[in-house]
Protein backbone atom coordinates (compact mmCIF):
# COMPACT_ATOMS: atom_id res chain seq x y z
CA UNK A 1 0.00 0.00 0.00
CA UNK A 2 1.17 3.34 -0.49
CA UNK A 3 1.71 6.37 2.26
CA UNK A 4 -1.11 8.40 0.88
CA UNK A 5 -3.23 10.20 3.56
CA UNK A 6 -6.01 9.40 2.05
CA UNK A 7 -5.35 5.83 1.92
CA UNK A 8 -4.61 6.13 5.27
CA UNK A 9 -7.99 7.50 6.24
CA UNK A 10 -10.06 5.19 4.35
CA UNK A 11 -8.25 1.96 6.18
CA UNK A 12 -8.50 3.40 9.26
CA UNK A 13 -12.31 4.70 8.61
CA UNK A 14 -13.05 0.85 7.28
CA UNK A 15 -11.42 -0.44 10.57
CA UNK A 16 -13.23 1.26 12.87
CA UNK A 17 -16.46 0.95 11.50
CA UNK A 18 -15.97 -2.69 10.79
CA UNK A 19 -15.38 -2.61 14.46
CA UNK A 20 -18.85 -1.03 15.33
CA UNK A 21 -20.28 -3.05 12.98
CA UNK A 22 -19.14 -6.55 14.60
CA UNK A 23 -19.22 -5.18 18.33
CA UNK A 24 -22.67 -3.07 18.33
CA UNK A 25 -23.57 -2.44 21.73
CA UNK A 26 -20.98 -1.66 23.52
CA UNK A 27 -19.68 0.70 26.35
CA UNK A 28 -16.34 2.32 26.56
CA UNK A 29 -15.11 4.45 29.53
CA UNK A 30 -17.02 7.77 28.71
CA UNK A 31 -18.85 6.78 25.95
CA UNK A 32 -21.68 4.68 24.80
CA UNK A 33 -21.86 2.97 21.01
CA UNK A 34 -25.49 1.58 20.55
CA UNK A 35 -26.06 1.92 16.81
CA UNK A 36 -28.73 -0.37 16.41
CA UNK A 37 -29.69 -3.34 13.69
CA UNK A 38 -29.71 -0.91 10.61
CA UNK A 39 -26.39 1.16 12.42
CA UNK A 40 -24.61 -2.28 12.37
CA UNK A 41 -25.33 -2.72 9.12
CA UNK A 42 -24.50 0.31 8.15
CA UNK A 43 -21.39 0.79 9.74
CA UNK A 44 -20.58 -2.93 7.97
CA UNK A 45 -21.20 -1.40 4.13
CA UNK A 46 -19.23 1.36 4.95
CA UNK A 47 -16.51 -0.30 6.31
CA UNK A 48 -16.41 -2.59 3.77
CA UNK A 49 -16.49 0.05 1.33
CA UNK A 50 -13.95 2.14 2.94
CA UNK A 51 -11.37 -0.51 2.67
CA UNK A 52 -12.14 -1.10 -0.79
CA UNK A 53 -11.18 2.67 -1.33
CA UNK A 54 -8.50 1.75 0.23
CA UNK A 55 -6.88 -0.97 -1.49
CA UNK A 56 -8.14 0.52 -4.75
CA UNK A 57 -6.09 3.41 -4.06
CA UNK A 58 -3.37 1.34 -2.96
CA UNK A 59 -3.24 -1.05 -6.21
CA UNK A 60 -3.93 1.81 -8.81
CA UNK A 61 -1.99 4.85 -7.77
CA UNK A 62 -4.02 8.28 -8.91
CA UNK A 63 -1.74 9.10 -11.18
CA UNK A 64 -3.35 6.17 -13.49
CA UNK A 65 -6.51 6.93 -12.49
CA UNK A 66 -5.67 10.20 -13.73
CA UNK A 67 -4.88 8.74 -16.95
CA UNK A 68 -8.28 7.12 -17.62
CA UNK A 69 -10.29 10.19 -16.57
CA UNK A 70 -7.99 12.48 -19.18
CA UNK A 71 -8.59 9.76 -21.67
CA UNK A 72 -12.30 9.83 -20.81
CA UNK A 73 -12.62 13.19 -20.86
CA UNK A 74 -10.43 13.86 -24.45
CA UNK A 75 -13.35 10.88 -25.96
CA UNK A 76 -16.27 12.62 -24.89
CA UNK A 77 -14.60 16.04 -25.92
CA UNK A 78 -14.40 14.42 -29.26
CA UNK A 79 -17.83 12.97 -29.58
CA UNK A 80 -19.51 14.93 -27.99
CA UNK A 81 -21.78 15.84 -31.08
CA UNK A 82 -22.74 11.59 -31.87
CA UNK A 83 -23.75 11.54 -28.22
CA UNK A 84 -25.80 14.46 -27.93
CA UNK A 85 -27.74 12.81 -31.28
CA UNK A 86 -28.25 9.42 -29.33
CA UNK A 87 -29.67 11.22 -26.57
CA UNK A 88 -31.92 13.58 -28.46
CA UNK A 89 -32.94 10.68 -30.61
CA UNK A 90 -32.76 12.78 -34.04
Amino acid sequence: MTNSPLTTFFLISGIVFLTISVIGQSKLFFAEINPGCFGRFLALIIGIFSLICAVFIGVFPLESVDLVKNYLAQQLQQNISSINQLLLGS
